[in-house]
Order: structure tokens, then sequence, then C-alpha cells
């Protein structure tokens, strides 16, 4: 089932592109985001209180919550870098370089949560890096 979700992210995340580049025509880029995010967070708890979850919250611990919220603050930090990106340059060179997210995540991943990082993992780092770097030549 977890593909099912990746490969919906996937599409979800292609489809943000599209018409981020197409919305933000016009409007400053820090506006934008901020209004991505108001929609974000309502469908986020919709979903919370849809799946009957809301009860959750207090049984997060402490670093937990440390940890959501420096998550919450590096998403915030993306979402502006990259609207801002999508506003001043080509949707079509933004989203690769944006993607080499992936490498980073795997490389942090290997580094802080010794996760393991195989030869295949590697090799499809490299090969996002050479792509990316086509991509936007």
């Amino acid at each position: 089932m977890w593909l099912v979700f990746a490969i919906l992210s996937a599409v979800f995340a292609a489809l943000t592109s599209i018409l981020a580049k197409i919305g933000i025509e016009g409007v400053n880029s820090n506006l934008a985001t901020a209004i991505r995010t108001i929609v974000v967070v309502g469908m986020a708890w919709i979903m919370v209180f849809i799946t009957n979850t809301q009860s959750g919250i207090f049984s997060i611990s402490k670093k937990s919550w440390v940890f959501l919220i420096l998550s919450g603050l590096a998403t915030g930090a993306s979402w502006l870098c990259y609207y801002k990106a999508l506003q001043i340059g080509d949707a079509s060179k933004v989203v690769p370089i944006d993607k080499l997210s992936v490498v980073i995540t795997l490389i942090l991943a290997f580094v802080f949560l010794h996760e393991d990082f195989s030869l295949k993992s590697l090799i499809g780092c490299a090969l996002i890096g050479a792509g990316t770097l086509i991509m936007v030549l």
C-alpha cells in the first residue's frame, strides 16, 4: 500500500508544481506560499477529524513535538524558496533541482538515521544527480 501512496504523492507533487507556476503569476511568492499553507493546514485538520485521531495530540512526546516543529520550519523554508524559484525560473528547471532532495535525504538518512546505503543507493543517487544536471543545463 505504501507504493500506491508514494505514486500518488509524486502525481500530486507534479500537479503542485504546474498549478503553482500558473497560479503564482503576478502574485508575491511569499503571499502565494501563505495561501497554499492555509489550504494544506485546513486539509490536514479535516483528515485528522475524519479519521478521529485528534485525541492523539495529548500523547505526543516532547521529543516528537520538537522534531515535528523543526520539520514544519524546514517545510516552510523549503516552500518559500520553492515558490520564489518557481516565480523567477522555469518549472522545468526548478523542479528537477528541487528533486535533488531525494539525494540529500538518502545521504542524511545514512548519516543521521544510520540507514543502509547500498551500491544500488549510490548508483541511484549518482543517476539522479546526473539526470538533474542534464535537465537544467
